[in-house]
């Protein structure tokens, strides 16, 4: 699997100086949302959730004419722009208990709670950067593309020196055949944050798309050698290596990506066509057969690669 996206926590704790710089924030909201930060921080995701919803709870109203704080935060809303909007704060920071929520609930896998958060947190603070960018990855793990691009084009433009939101919407143009204006995303998220190894193989697979094999296994190299546990680097590179005729190496990236995520269904794909290409049909059908069952609607594509690895080696004899 290839991650275009990645969310953020808002990496605020909230210090005395920081405390008395808001609307009286009250001590126990600052506390358990610095604590579910913390949790969130840790991978305590559960915890994370519970601190961070009461602080949500702690700074909603208890006036008797108006929805009990448990109520406030159910299902009764039908829209949470509607909720954000009827929900009278003690404290602008709960927009960033709303985000770091939403990040929770998104590592967990619910990805329409976390979309609801982020909605919510924009609803209170529309500047908020980081709560677009991240409800960008929940709309694209949704499938919707377009939406993800607005919210990254949004994020763009309260904070233009996001790098992880040029790095974002590059890959996603990328994956769109936007290819020039995600190569411009892409330089710009490296010049921002060189550090930053999605943005390396981001732009390696811009390379793959313009046929220019060696500057993407370059970005490649960089990626791997900042972050050497990252999977679809190592699945790209071999993809790269593949387009550049060097088999054993490609076979050796694959086989890494596969050893650090057994299910990225390229890499069992391409390996196998690499195979296919030595005359190892038996590895090579093995590696077909995996990725058919980690992936069946590849079929009609796989077929044709098949076919077209078949007449390459049968030229070479």
């Amino acid at each position: 699997m290839r991650y275009i996206c990645v969310a953020f926590l808002l990496a605020i704790f909230l210090s005395a100086s920081f405390v008395s710089a808001q609307i009286q924030t009250p001590r126990a909201v600052s506390e358990h949302f610095e604590r579910g930060n913390k949790k969130l921080l840790q991978g305590d995701l559960d915890g994370a959730i519970s601190e961070l919803s009461r602080a949500i709870q702690l700074s909603l109203p208890h006036d008797r004419n108006r929805p009990t704080t448990r109520n406030a935060l159910s299902s009764s809303y039908d829209n949470p722009a509607d909720e954000a909007a009827g929900i009278t704060l003690i404290d602008p920071v709960i927009a960033d208990a709303y985000t770091s929520r939403g990040l929770a609930r998104y590592r967990k896998g619910d990805v329409e709670e976390a979309i609801r958060d982020w909605d919510r947190a924009v609803m209170i603070n529309p500047g908020l950067a980081v709560a677009y960018l991240n409800r960008g990855c929940g709309r694209y793990s949704k499938g919707d593309k377009a939406g993800a691009l607005n919210d990254w084009n949004r994020a763009l433009t309260i904070n233009p020196r996001m790098a992880d939101a040029y790095s974002n919407r590059g890959s996603l143009r990328q994956v769109m055949g936007d290819t020039e204006p995600a190569l411009t995303d892409l330089n710009r998220a490296i010049e921002l944050d060189p550090r930053n190894p999605n943005s390396w193989a981001h732009r390696g697979f811009v390379w793959i798309d313009k046929l220019e094999s060696r500057r993407a296994i370059e970005d490649f190299d960089r990626a791997i050698a900042i972050n050497p546990t990252m999977a679809w680097a190592f699945q790209g590179r071999g993809t790269a290596r593949m387009s550049d005729s060097q088999l054993d190496s490609a076979i050796s990236d694959f086989s890494k990506a596969l050893e650090l995520d057994p299910t990225i269904t390229n890499a069992h794909m391409n390996r196998g066509l690499v195979y296919l290409l030595q005359g190892k049909d038996t590895e090579a059908r093995q590696d077909f057969d995996r990725a058919l069952i980690l992936k069946p609607d590849i079929k009609v594509e796989l077929d044709k690669r098949i076919k077209t690895a078949e007449a390459i080696r049968a030229s070479r004899k």
